[in-house]
């Protein structure tokens, strides 16, 4: 394909084509982890796909810390080489930071991924199976062609039976296909640096702080090998911006450890309003992010990710082969929706803790068995999304290749 700029006459919506177009069954826009997973499971079963990423390098521009829950673990066959020590202690801090509660499980609960590597190895395995994934590739809209013609910028328009949107939490792709958006987030801002090895017990600190996180929390978690350092809240109570609370809570963060290397730094909009009633149409649909795969309750959004990309490219390919729409019902939001309403009601209640005092005593209230065990239950077993699969499915390749 050769490449065309903007400035070079590229054809937008609604103007002539007069590029070559680029046949496809599926166009995915946004190479994060949900749309290269998608992307592979949907060439194995046969279809051409091909993918778009804005960012010239996958190693660019990450915003998420890269945590895998114990359920993903189990799930899912991630490349073990990529993957942090387990992390079975949690401490839960009040404002105060003093007395934290901890817990902790008979297992391993958390491993941190070198995300740099699992997309690269993601991308990889994507195109063994048969995809084409180029970076630094716009999506700018679509003409009104049957099946839509998709216009990009640096790249031949591309002609796809179907569109699945990848591309992050505020989707173009969802505006494009007339379906739902994301209307409520939280703002995040992260330190991430390798730490000496052997000088703390891999752990999760949280602190529940309304001052430093609004409406979230802020954390330290400490795998041995790096130390990711980060707070998240709502944006319109951040009054001092998520910049400055983030340096001013890594100076005085529990658990922390001096940097060993140089700090990375990462940010960025994380939906927390659950899954979009409406992610399908006819003409393609949301994955990831994009669709507010993330819990509401934890933000974490790996899981679900994962979980929500297998449904898709099950769903897709079955309506392209079929022709039939009544596929598309089996990805309905609002069914999905229904796994996790409790959290969404824990959400807006969390979300109303705005001062100190409030949050010392929310933190007393879990310091009981059974406060413990909710804790526990939240943190060690988050299970606000369905199963969509019954044996280990690899992530990339099988686990350590």
């Amino acid at each position: 394909m050769s490449g065309r700029s903007r400035a070079g006459g590229w054809p937008y919506p609604g103007s002539a084509l007069t590029s070559q177009v680029v046949r496809v069954d599926v166009l995915v826009v946004g190479a994060g982890l949900a749309g290269l997973h998608t992307a592979r499971r949907l060439a194995e079963r046969d279809l051409s796909v091909l993918v778009v990423e804005r960012r010239r390098s996958l190693t660019a521009g990450i915003r998420t810390t890269g945590i895998f829950v114990r359920r993903t673990l189990d799930d899912f066959s991630l490349p073990d080489h990529l993957l942090g020590p387990g992390i079975r202690d949690v401490l839960l801090y009040p404002p105060s930071r003093r007395s934290p509660i901890r817990l902790t499980s008979d297992r391993d609960e958390y491993r941190v991924a070198d995300m740099a590597a699992v997309y690269e190895h993601a991308r990889r395995a994507a195109e063994v199976a048969g995809v084409r994934v180029m970076l630094g590739v716009r999506y700018a809209g679509a003409s009104h062609d049957s099946p839509a013609t998709h216009l990009l910028i640096g790249a031949e328009p591309v002609s796809a039976r179907f569109l699945i949107g990848a591309d992050g939490a505020r989707s173009r792709v969802a505006r494009d296909l007339g379906l739902d958006v994301n209307r409520r987030f939280l703002v995040g801002a992260e330190l991430v640096h390798p730490v000496a090895s052997g000088r703390n017990t891999p752990a999760f600190h949280c602190v529940l702080d309304p001052r430093v996180a609004p409406g979230y929390l802020a954390w330290v978690i400490d795998d041995g090998r790096h130390a990711h350092v980060g707070v998240a809240g709502y944006p319109s109570v951040m009054r001092a911006g998520v910049r400055h609370l983030l340096d001013a809570f890594a100076a005085d963060a529990p658990g922390r450890t001096a940097p060993a290397g140089p700090i990375e730094r990462r940010g960025g909009p994380i939906p927390v309003g659950g899954v979009l009633r409406r992610l399908a149409s006819p003409a393609g649909l949301l994955v990831g992010d994009a669709a507010g795969a993330v819990s509401p309750l934890t933000a974490g959004g790996l899981d679900p990710c994962l979980r929500l990309s297998e449904l898709a490219a099950s769903v897709t390919a079955d309506f392209l082969r079929t022709g039939d729409q009544h596929e598309l019902r089996r990805y309905d939001g609002g069914g999905l929706r229904s796994h996790f309403s409790g959290r969404l009601l824990l959400r807006r209640a969390y979300a109303a803790v705005r001062s100190p005092g409030a949050a010392e005593a929310a933190v007393a209230l879990l310091r009981n068995r059974a406060g413990r065990a909710m804790a526990a239950r939240v943190l060690f077993g988050d299970r606000s999304f369905p199963d969509v699969t019954t044996h280990p499915v690899p992530v990339g390749r099988n686990s350590g290749t």
